[in-house]
């Protein structure tokens, strides 16, 4: 029997993919352990996925990520799911897979995305997760006809379930888990309205005696993340508390946290909350479909006062979630007086980040929009 180069190299490449397949799962399985006995009860054929999605049809297509695009699939038995479809070059590979897999497949909380299962088949890999009827925040908090239905009732129920999501990644669960790429886009909205903390590829695992890492692979939506974290690799729960404030302001602003240029000055929601805290005119940081009501003025001022708490320069002075979390549920408990956050600034307005990118300006990073960033920068 004869073989060409090419049908050599197709069966080398099959092979291959049937080992990473295997290897992956065999991975799964030996850490999940006693907590999911038949993993491969959690693993979907790709025909049902590919059928459920009408072949991945743009008309059910809900939305494009970082990592790929997610689509809107009913499954045989009626049930509405959620399918991303990791593209090949999206930069989310096997070990982010299986870390998304693994941490959401042992997290059980009503604030957080609930993973049904995953489906590998040749280069395809497929997250299967409960589906979202709203979509997620960001497009209601940034879209001008679907924010008219936020009202501050709303928005403080939204507020308080991230939170509570929060707190149980890094307190309550078996776990502790640092989100690393908490935003706007990544929660979710159920029928109800009540948040979804989702996308974990980016998460990280400590034990419980850990407090604190460090990585040279910077990864997640700059905007929202922690100075300490963009120029020097460090990351810890308190990262998380950082991304948490400025998803506050941008919900109670209705803003995104983008740099625009004013004059000779760059600007963004933290250094504009910031400037309004100062000229105790903090008010007019509320977004005006909130205005309306004299008396719940105070009460989203308490909320930005706690968010510029979670966005101080110090580490040691932000809040820890449990402490946020507190704050937002007692309006009788006294808040410290905040500091100056530190405003970081990249390039030029609305700059990107590109892979090669190396920072060496501590105050040199502005988020460019909501855009998604895997990138291999290295930290001072």
């Amino acid at each position: 029997m004869k073989f060409t180069v090419s049908s050599l190299m197709c069966r080398w490449k099959l092979r291959h993919l049937q080992k990473r397949k295997r290897k992956l799962v065999d991975i799964i399985q030996g850490t999940l352990g006693d907590d999911t006995s038949d993993v491969e009860s959690l693993q979907y054929d790709f025909s049902i996925i590919r059928e459920a999605t009408e072949n991945f049809s743009n008309a059910n297509k809900l939305g494009q990520g970082g990592f790929g695009p997610v689509y809107k699939g009913k499954l045989q038995n009626g049930q509405e799911v959620a399918v991303k479809r990791l593209s090949a070059d999206s930069g989310q590979g096997d070990l982010e897979f299986k870390n998304e897999v693994l941490l959401v497949a042992r997290l059980q909380h009503r604030n957080l995305v609930r993973l049904l299962g995953f489906c590998l088949d040749g280069t395809e890999r497929l997250l299967v997760y409960e589906f979202g009827p709203n979509a997620s925040l960001d497009q209601f908090l940034f879209d001008q006809v679907k924010r008219s239905q936020l009202d501050w009732e709303r928005r403080s129920k939204i507020i308080g379930g991230i939170a509570r999501g929060i707190v149980y990644l890094h307190e309550d669960s078996r776990l502790r888990i640092i989100h690393r790429d908490l935003k706007a886009g990544n929660v979710l909205l159920d029928a109800e309205m009540n948040p979804k903390i989702a996308d974990f590829g980016m998460a990280r695992l400590f034990t419980l005696d850990e407090t604190q890492g460090n990585t040279n692979r910077i990864v997640g939506t700059y905007g929202y993340m922690a100075p300490e974290y963009a120029m020097q690799g460090q990351f810890s729960v308190k990262s998380d508390v950082y991304s948490f404030g400025v998803l506050v302001l941008e919900i109670i602003s209705g803003q995104r946290n983008i740099c625009s240029r004013k004059g000779d000055s760059v600007e963004d929601l933290l250094s504009v909350a910031w400037l309004n805290w100062r000229e105790e005119t903090v008010s007019n940081l509320i977004d005006p479909i909130l205005r309306g009501s004299s008396g719940l003025v105070g009460d989203i001022v308490r909320y930005i006062h706690i968010a510029l708490l979670c966005v101080q320069e110090n580490v040691a002075n932000r809040p820890n979630m449990g402490e946020v979390l507190l704050m937002l549920s007692s309006h009788s408990l006294s808040l410290p007086v905040p500091h100056n956050p530190q405003i970081l600034h990249f390039g030029d307005v609305n700059s990107t980040i590109s892979e090669s990118s190396k920072i060496t300006d501590s105050k040199s990073i502005c988020s460019s929009g909501n855009q998604d960033l895997i990138t291999e920068l290295h930290p001072r």
